[in-house]
């Protein structure tokens, strides 16, 4: 007998669709540049569609940090975990899992960038597709659903009050580097536990990230191409 909630040895790899969902975008996906201290780990997308096709796409990455990562083994590379957490990662259920299920299981025990950085396609432009706009609910989604704790919220995401960061949080004229050259771009310097940036892309779509303000010491804030 076996559980529905039981996935089974061989079951696929997701990571394997979404990369083919990744190929999907209409212009190219910008990441973090590669450093050391980032491994991604997560490439989700999402979109909207009509009789036409897609009418938008966004792609976000999502990476774990190694805070050391000349020796991942120190201590210091690991996350701050509650206690029912920490034994759900320990605990080995009595099936076999797949290779894919178990390294995921283990990633949970180091920080992770959850889908931190965005590129987000519009087929066409009007009021609610500009720079300002994207960045701005970048900014907000990660708050309401990745920093509930920090923020003081209890039950469930729709019960919580929306988070205190808005257009006219966003400043431009700032330089953003990406695949070597600087850009014009924006940023969001104003909350006390992420900075946020984001920038036009010469492909047409926009770039936003939302980094851990605690972490940017570890993290080169450059951007490529994602190949």
């Amino acid at each position: 007998m076996r559980f529905a909630e039981v996935l089974p040895e061989d079951a696929p790899d997701p990571r394997v669709e979404q990369t083919d969902q990744v190929r999907l975008m209409p212009v190219a996906v910008v990441g973090l540049a590669p450093q050391p201290s980032l491994q991604e780990t997560n490439a989700g997308v999402g979109g909207g569609q009509d009789g036409a096709g897609y009418f938008e796409m966004s792609t976000s990455l999502s990476y774990t940090l190694w805070r050391n990562p000349s020796d991942r083994s120190d201590p210091l590379n690991l996350a701050e975990l509650d206690e029912q957490t920490r034994a759900a990662i320990e605990e080995v259920p009595p099936w076999p899992r797949p290779q894919w299920l178990i390294e995921q299981v283990e990633q949970m025990r180091y920080p992770q960038l959850a889908e931190a950085v965005k590129t987000t396609w519009f087929r066409e432009s009007y009021e609610h597709t500009t720079l300002t706009v994207v960045l701005a609910q970048h900014t907000n989604y990660i708050l309401t659903n990745w920093y509930r704790q920090q923020r003081g919220l209890e039950g469930n995401l729709w019960d919580a009050p929306a988070p205190d960061v808005t257009e006219r949080a966003v400043r431009h004229g700032i330089s953003v580097r990406i695949d070597g050259s600087d850009v014009i771009g924006a940023e969001i310097d104003t909350d006390p536990f992420v900075y946020c940036v984001g920038a036009e892309l010469p492909t047409g779509g926009i770039l936003t990230a939302v980094l851990p303000r605690d972490d940017l010491a570890y993290i080169r804030l450059e951007f490529t191409t994602r190949h």
